[in-house]
């Protein structure tokens, strides 16, 4: 790949991290970004100097694009639908049920074109998806996985937040999906110091939809999002008070069980960050990966069934600032 020509949609604290991320890039011929408000995508790209430049329209954006990352709040289906017309690789930094099972859709639509479209890649999904592939390699058989989560990007991310903990989510058990209410099932995770232990709880999240496929044997996956005792009386209501500007620190947190040989064992990874530097730095590094034909196949899903080499990812990231940690505190 000689030259790499992004389109970024959305330039809010995802989207402006991620074209920080890309604006490094000596491979980075061109850098376009588009927001519903014109004002901040011109603000956003001048900050990157002259490799990046504010257009109007998604059309504009993707006119020429190798690999486009989508990091606006709402669906992403149209987006991704013109992006995979025009060619070009798509990847979608949303972290909510129902734009995930609708970029899932566009799987046979990218897979006869030849193009990845990368599903959920964020701080988690995203970073999540990969310390699990990699937390699975180390075994012959993955039968439970476990994610939590804590932490928001921005005040979108922090909107769709609270709308997951008063939805109904899905959990993976012996070969079937199981609803799961929403702000039930408390469970206390423990992250990476400093955000430490936390109380997690079910909520309308995409990972096991993104996970069970890359592991055809799994019994159990489940999902949780950390979460005090107000927001939980809240999360049916509207929100009280405005999202702060961008998220605190973050954290994630998976928990791998598997058998290797006649052993039974768990591996935990954890990572912290702000949601936001990090995810964008998730979707950075996956756009690459797709423009350079680094990933298992063509097609829609999650970075858990397309990463061919999850070290080689996570390396990456860790050049970027982004690093993970084994429960027992070493580095991965």
């Amino acid at each position: 790949m000689n030259r790499l020509d992004v389109a970024v949609v959305g330039a809010g604290a995802v989207g402006s991290r991620c074209a920080r991320q890309f604006a490094s890039l000596s491979e980075v011929h061109s850098l376009r970004m588009v927001d519903r408000d014109p004002t901040l995508s011109a603000a956003v790209a001048a900050s990157f100097g002259p490799v990046a430049r504010p257009v109007e329209t998604v059309e504009a954006a993707l006119d020429g694009a190798t690999v486009v990352v989508v990091a606006t709040a709402g669906d992403h289906r149209d987006v991704a639908c013109a992006a995979l017309e025009r060619g070009v690789h798509v990847v979608s930094a949303a972290d909510d049920i129902a734009t995930v099972r609708g970029l899932l859709t566009l799987d046979a639509e990218a897979r006869e074109r030849g193009r990845s479209l990368v599903c959920g890649a964020g701080f988690g999904p995203g970073l999540t998806d990969v310390l699990v592939a990699h937390a699975a390699a180390m075994f012959d058989v993955v039968d439970e996985v476990h994610v939590a989560r804590s932490g928001t990007g921005g005040p979108a991310c922090a909107r769709v937040h609270h709308d997951m903990l008063g939805t109904a989510g899905l959990d993976w058990r012996e070969g079937a999906w199981v609803p799961r209410r929403g702000g039930a099932g408390r469970e206390l995770c423990w992250f990476p110091d400093p955000v430490g232990a936390q109380d997690c709880y079910g909520a309308a999240l995409p990972d096991p939809i993104l996970l069970v496929p890359a592991f055809p044997q799994v019994r159990r996956v489940t999902a949780r999002l950390a979460a005090t005792r107000r927001d939980r009386l809240t999360a049916r209501l509207p929100m009280l008070r405005p999202p702060h500007p961008e998220g605190m620190v973050g954290a994630v947190r998976v928990e791998v069980r598997g058998r290797r040989g006649l052993l039974h064992e768990t591996m935990v990874y954890g990572a912290i960050d702000r949601p936001s530097v990090a995810a964008g730095a998730v979707a950075m590094v996956a756009a690459v990966f797709a423009a350079k034909g680094a990933l298992t196949r063509s097609g829609a899903g999650g970075l858990a069934e397309l990463v061919i080499s999850p070290v080689n990812f996570l390396a990456e990231l860790a050049q970027r600032g982004v690093r993970a940690a084994v429960f027992e505190g070493g580095a991965v």
